[in-house]
């Protein structure tokens, strides 16, 4: 018989975490009907680095933001020293080619050579920022496609989109890298051009090595086995990064492991199957947006929500669930499963962080630090950060 894992023999893997966090998930964002402003928001990419470097100081586990041009143009010099003094870095720099008039109908995947120009430049202009910042990854999403039977030449757009994912590739550094994430539906509803990890795969496969796949955890079709992709991917050597968060209905970008905390749990034990978790191969994101919750708070929930199921997926008895799957036990393979993710953590990971100088419950201590009374006080004035509406 073997012995299942305890907390302390799973520390070590915990104490390396990292989760990167989205700078836009700090200022206001909404729905198609209204965005609602917040006391406090941040009015710059300063503002939204000292927002992120408050959830890593109360919980250890964000040491890196990641940012998203144009909505974060700034002095990066300044921005990365400013993120280095506040212990902080900057992290993967997410492109934008769906707040353009050009962009209507598509941006590299378009007919007029001039708009897929005009895109594939924006993406080279995200390349310099990175070279400036020191950050590996280019995430790019794209929200093109057609809403018509008929509206667009499919194949046509899939041999644009890999001649400008093939410009933008041979502009990388050595050490940079491509990830190309997939949505099933949204912003177009009859054909997305990048919907799957089959067409994201596809495409990055032709490019090479330096070109992987994002999978946004709440980019699928409901009742998707999102686990399985992953475990896919991972065996293929072609995930490069997630975004986390959570989704009843659509792409409603939730506090990640709010919805489905099983379903995360699925997806972490892949993770660790596939020997990702830690990996410096894989980014491991939020991309959340919080539109009714305080935003500093909700990026505390979700990475600690991250943190406790994976806590969970590695006191999973590894060996006995293998015997069991080969025995064709299915039962007891499954109580093995469902023993590890029904065990309660919660007071092992508050000792743990206190004992590692972080408060036991870090949203408490925000709400103790003054630290929200004291941003709404002082960002008075200027426009606040947010995607509009």
């Amino acid at each position: 018989m073997t012995a299942r894992p305890t907390f302390a023999d799973i520390t070590d893997q915990l104490a390396a975490q990292e989760i990167e966090l989205p700078s836009w998930a700090f200022g206001n964002s909404g729905t198609r009907f209204k965005v609602f402003g917040t006391p406090g928001t941040p009015r710059d990419p300063f503002e939204k680095i000292a927002d992120a470097a408050k959830v890593h100081e109360l919980t250890g586990l964000a040491p890196q933001v990641a940012l998203h041009i144009p909505w974060d143009l700034c002095d990066f010099d300044d921005l990365a020293a400013h993120a280095a003094g506040l212990g902080v870095r900057l992290g993967t720099v997410n492109s934008n080619t769906f707040q353009d008039d050009d962009y209507k109908f598509g941006a590299l995947t378009h007919e007029d050579d001039r708009i897929r120009a005009k895109a594939i430049d924006a993406h080279l202009e995200c390349i310099d920022v990175m070279d400036r910042t020191g950050s590996r990854d280019l995430k790019i999403w794209l929200a093109e496609g057609s809403n018509y039977p008929g509206q667009a030449d499919m194949r046509g757009r899939q041999d644009r989109l890999h001649d400008s994912l093939s410009q933008i590739y041979d502009r990388l550094g050595e050490e940079q890298r491509m990830v190309l994430e997939y949505k099933f539906f949204e912003p177009s509803f009859y054909h997305t051009d990048v919907p799957d990890w089959g067409t994201s795969y596809t495409q990055v496969a032709a490019l090479g090595d330096k070109a992987l796949v994002c999978l946004d955890t709440g980019h699928h079709a409901p009742g998707t086995n999102i686990e399985f992709i992953v475990m896919q991917l991972l065996r293929l050597g072609k995930l490069g990064s997630f975004d986390f968060n959570s989704r009843f209905y659509a792409d409603d970008d939730l506090m990640v492991g709010t919805a489905d905390p099983f379903q995360l749990f699925r997806i972490i034990h892949e993770v660790i199957r596939g020997d990702g978790l830690n990996s410096p191969d894989i980014a491991f994101m939020l991309d959340q947006c919080h539109n009714v919750e305080n935003k500093i708070e909700g990026q505390i929930r979700s990475v600690l929500n991250v943190q406790e199921m994976t806590a969970r997926a590695l006191l999973i008895d590894t060996e006995a669930l293998t015997e069991a799957q080969r025995a064709g036990d299915v039962i007891t393979a499954n109580d093995i499963f469902m023993d590890a993710f029904y065990t309660d953590v919660r007071g092992d990971l508050a000792d743990w962080r206190v004992s590692r100088g972080l408060p036991a419950d870090p949203i408490r201590a925000f709400r103790e630090s003054g630290y929200q009374e004291q941003i709404a006080a002082d960002r008075v004035g200027g426009a606040q950060a947010g995607w509009g509406a």
